[in-house]
């Protein structure tokens, strides 16, 4: 009978690890574009760069959380990051976004959140910066908050973010493996009718092109035609906008940092940021018109970062030809970072007693080999 107890006990165990496993593309066989990823396949694989998260699950509405992405572990304020923002479609509330454009750096963590927590997000990135050690007479503070609405599952009206969750999340950033899918950001927001999330890549160029690495963190709640590596998967679930005159919802919204080691400025960091958008597109996203679709590019190779304290700033900047390889891994980084947001997320159910379904993973694996076997045949 202890034995038999023992079995049942581990056979528990082993099915709450299953039904709790984070799968990912990758570990279905789905290898997206040429480039090799990172040791994590995760924007953390840019070194210094750090993700944390705070996931709000109260009751039967609230579905809400913080995402935080900290470039590197320097006083950021003091060593200023090269950045550049780019506009999908900019129905959405990026906060900081001028100065970005104007000065070409950010000086705080990017924080992701959802639309009615932009304001206890601001205040906490002052509360931080202000603690930093050599910021004692800082007076000026332009924080980065990005947003996607989250309403469908999360009684975004309550806005139950306070500036204390944001701190935790960026307390709780750390390196290595990035959490994918219901957290943080991603807790109830909404993706090709799917259930969305967050999602990470990252991609590492050749020696013979530099080395350098891309990683890409996405905060998906947007709608188009989903494609799944080259698989029509919205068509052959029959869920895509303007089916049979049904008008669906495609509006939502999506961020996307992209973070680099490459030696590059904000003129070439824009440049990056417009092809993190077409790997949104090679999803199916169609950036449509309520939607707030923002990239934030940054790079933080140490001798481009800016101190203001230096009469002059001198940095690196690679070759416009060098570009186009970036251009590449940042487009790939970002279309599977954004399948990684659906792959890893769970149904989940939310305010008004909604529920919105996981991805039908197992379907796509299988009908999406047997069109690839079709089509090998053909040839």
């Amino acid at each position: 009978m202890k034995e038999k107890f023992i079995y049942f006990l581990f056979l528990f165990f082993f099915s709450s690890i299953v039904t709790f496993a984070q799968h990912r593309v990758r570990d279905y066989g789905i290898q997206i574009g040429v480039f090799n990823t990172g040791k994590y396949n995760a924007i953390t694989d840019v070194s210094g760069v750090s993700v944390g998260h705070l996931t709000k699950i109260e009751g039967d509405d609230i579905r809400t959380g913080v995402t935080a992405i900290i470039p590197h572990q320097a006083n950021i304020f003091r060593n200023k990051v090269p950045a550049a923002v780019y506009i999908g479609n900019g129905f959405g509330k990026l906060a900081g976004i001028s100065q970005i454009m104007e000065l070409g750096n950010i000086e705080t963590p990017i924080i992701l959140t959802n639309t009615m927590s932009i304001a206890p997000a601001l205040d906490a990135l002052i509360t931080y910066t202000l603690m930093q050690k050599g910021n004692e007479g800082v007076v000026s503070v332009n924080g980065v908050v990005g947003e996607t609405n989250d309403s469908e599952l999360n009684n975004i009206r309550a806005r139950k973010i306070s500036s204390q969750d944001v701190l935790s999340a960026i307390n709780n950033a750390k390196t290595g493996p990035v959490e994918e899918g219901c957290v943080g950001a991603g807790t109830g927001t909404v993706c090709f009718g799917f259930k969305g999330g967050i999602g990470t890549s990252s991609r590492v160029l050749p020696a013979t092109l530099g080395g350098y690495t891309v990683g890409v963190i996405v905060q998906s709640n947007y709608g188009g035609n989903l494609v799944v590596d080259g698989f029509k998967a919205g068509e052959f679930f029959e869920k895509y906008p303007y089916r049979k005159d049904i008008l669906q919802d495609v509006d939502g919204s999506c961020m996307i940092v992209v973070i680099t080691d490459a030696p590059i400025t904000s003129r070439n960091l824009e440049r990056l940021a417009k092809r993190a958008i077409m790997g949104l597109a090679k999803t199916g996203g169609i950036a449509s018109n309520g939607s707030g679709d923002y990239v934030i590019a940054m790079s933080v190779a140490p001798q481009n970062l800016v101190n203001e304290l230096q009469p002059f700033y001198t940095p690196e900047e690679l070759q416009n030809d060098a570009m186009s390889p970036l251009f590449m891994a940042t487009i790939e980084a970002t279309e599977e970072a954004l399948l990684n947001s659906l792959f890893t997320a769970k149904s989940t159910r939310g305010f008004n007693g909604r529920e919105v379904p996981r991805l039908p993973v197992e379907q796509i694996i299988k009908y999406s080999r047997r069109q690839l076997d079709t089509t090998k045949e053909n040839y």
